[in-house]
């Protein structure tokens, strides 16, 4: 078996049927029975059973399918690992760069950051996964990314890092405030990351006794500051995100000792990942951005 074949197998089992499947995989639906056919005879079991409404996997062909997504991520491993050997011998920067990139990040951030570094490597492609810091942070941790972009302070160990840059976290609002008003004014709230909403109402504990006056619930970011643009509440937003929203009124929260509070973005990735010229050259373009 190759990796065609296992390619093959994932999409005749999502489809159950030899025709869309076939047009999927861009081969005609002969050559698609034919070469089940052999895969078959290569391994001396039935994989898949005709039945008037499509295809049928058997057990074998179960336990193959099983093993697809394992086989696939293996060869694509070692194809990279294979280029990049070949890019350190060669010197050039070319490859797969695979990123996990938090939701801001990846929203407002890279893709002005990917078209410069494209502009200077032209052969890189990349893969970018994204998500909420905390997950981002999971898969640098188990190397299922090269490199990570994470907002907030995430767990490091293990890892090399840059700061890219920090920015308060400001109360915002179409209206001028009081905030001694505040627990009785209408609040924007958002999903946002786990260490944000942590620290937003640790800020509200110290300087609080009673609970926010949550008017509006949303599920993104974004929504929430189109609301307090809007004056249908204020928002408790990063500065970044405050960028270009207009002319609202905005006090940035503070410590006890009266020191703005900081939320940090940082790009991690492991020392060994340096050993490839692709990781090595993105590293080191990132940490000469100033941003």
């Amino acid at each position: 078996m190759d990796y065609r074949d296992w390619e093959i197998l994932k999409v005749l089992y999502s489809q159950k049927n030899l025709t869309k499947a076939a047009k999927l995989l861009f081969i005609s639906q002969p050559a698609l029975t034919n070469r089940l056919k052999h895969l078959q005879e290569e391994l001396g079991v039935k994989i898949v059973t005709r039945e008037s409404r499509g295809i049928h996997f058997t057990p074998q062909g179960e336990y193959l399918v099983h093993c697809a997504d394992e086989a696939l991520a293996h060869y694509q491993k070692v194809k990279e690992h294979v280029r990049n050997m070949s890019n350190n011998e060669n010197n050039t920067v070319a490859g797969i760069l695979k990123l996990g990139v938090s939701n801001f990040f990846a929203n407002y951030e890279l893709p002005s950051l990917l078209k410069l570094f494209k502009m200077k490597y032209p052969h890189v492609e990349f893969k970018v996964t994204t998500g909420w810091s905390k997950d981002i942070t999971q898969f640098i941790h188990n190397k299922d990314v090269h490199v990570a972009f994470v907002r907030g302070n995430y767990s490091d160990r293990g890892l090399r890092k840059h700061l890219l840059f920090e920015e308060t976290i400001s109360i915002a609002s179409k209206e001028e405030i009081h905030m001694a008003n505040l627990p009785h004014l209408p609040r924007v709230d958002y999903q946002g990351d786990f260490l944000l909403k942590s620290l937003i109402d640790h800020w509200w504990a110290e300087n609080y006794t009673e609970p926010p006056l949550i008017s509006i619930e949303v599920d993104q970011v974004e929504t929430c500051k189109e609301m307090v643009i809007n004056g249908l509440g204020y928002g408790i937003l990063s500065s970044r995100m405050l960028n270009n929203a207009g002319d609202l009124y905005k006090i940035d929260l503070t410590d006890q000792k009266g020191k703005p509070i900081l939320r940090k973005t940082w790009m991690f990735y492991h020392k060994e990942s340096l050993e490839w010229n692709v990781v090595k050259a993105f590293v080191n373009f990132v940490e000469h951005i100033q941003y």
